[in-house]
C-alpha cells in the first residue's frame, strides 16, 4: 500500500543519512575512540526522533564502529594496531580475489575497462590529496576509488564487505594520524600512499600479480606509518 511504503522508505533514507553522518565524525576525528554519547544526545544534535537514530547506531555498531552498552548507550570503538593488522590482511585477501576473477573473465574485464575511466579519475585526486597530505579529501576519494573499482567486478556483497573493512582500516589509523599532525610531528605531505592510477594501470592490462604487488606495498606502507606513528 502506498501510505505504507511512503514512511518506511523516508525513516530508512534518515537512518543511513545519520549513520553517514555519524561515520564521518568519526573519520573527522570529531568523534574520538572511547567517546560515549546516548540516542538521545544523537537525536537533539540532529533534530530528529530517537527511531532512526537507534537504527543508525545499531547499523554503525554491526559494522564494528561503535560499541553498545545496554545502560550508557554507545561508544566509540577503540581500535588496536593488532585490528589494523587484521584488517589489512583480510581486505588484502578480498582485493586479490576480485582482481584474480575479473582478470581471468575476459568479459568482465573488457566491460570493466570501460568503467576503470571513472575509477581513474578518483584515483588521481585521492592521489593529489595523498602528496598535499589533505588527510579528509584523501579519504573521501579513497572510499569512492575502492568503492567503484569493487563494484566492477559485479558482486556487491564483495563490494559491501571490502567498503565496510576500508572504512573500518580507516577508523583505525585516522586516531593515529590525526594525533601525530595535532602534536606538530605528523606532516602527512609525500608520506601518504598514492598509487591508485598504477594499480588502475595494471587492471586495465590484465596483470593481476601486478594489482597484487601494488596492493601489498600498499598494505606494508600503512602498516609501517601507523605503527610509526603509535610508537611515537
Amino acid at each position: 500500500m502506498p501510505g505504507t511504503d511512503g514512511p518506511a522508505v523516508i525513516r530508512s533514507t534518515l537512518r543511513q543519512q545519520i549513520a553517514d553522518a555519524l561515520r564521518d565524525e568519526i573519520l573527522g576525528g570529531r568523534l574520538e575512540p572511547g567517546q560515549e554519547f546516548t540516542v538521545k544526545e544523537i537525536a537533539e544534535q540532529y533534530g530528529v526522533s530517537a527511531t532512526p537514530v537507534r537504527e543508525a547506531l545499531v547499523n554503525l555498531a554491526a559494522q564494528g564502529l561503535l560499541d553498545a552498552d545496554q545502560h550508557r548507550g554507545y561508544r566509540v570503538h577503540e581500535h588496536s594496531l593488532d585490528d589494523y593488522r587484521g584488517m589489512l590482511e583480510a581486505r588484502g585477501l578480498v582485493s586479490d580475489g576480485i582482481f584474480r576473477d575479473l582478470v581471468a573473465n575476459r568479459a568482465a574485464h573488457d566491460e570493466a575497462v570501460a568503467g576503470l575511466v571513472s575509477v581513474r579519475r578518483r584515483g588521481e585526486e585521492a592521489a593529489r590529496a595523498a602528496c598535499a597530505g589533505d588527510l579528509n579529501v584523501l579519504i573521501g576519494y579513497d572510499l569512492r576509488f575502492w568503492r567503484e573499482l569493487s563494484a566492477l567486478f559485479g558482486n556487491p556483497y564483495l563490494s559491501d564487505f571490502l567498503h565496510r573493512i576500508r572504512v573500518q582500516t580507516w577508523v583505525c589509523a585516522v586516531t593515529y594520524l590525526r594525533r601525530a599532525v595535532e602534536r606538530g610531528d605528523g606532516d602527512l605531505r609525500g608520506t601518504l600512499w598514492a598509487r591508485h592510477t598504477e594499480l588502475v594501470d595494471a587492471l586495465a592490462h590484465r596483470d593481476p600479480e601486478g594489482a597484487h604487488a601494488i596492493v601489498t606495498e600498499y598494505n606494508a606502507h600503512s602498516l609501517a606509518l601507523i605503527e610509526r606513528l603509535a610508537a611515537a
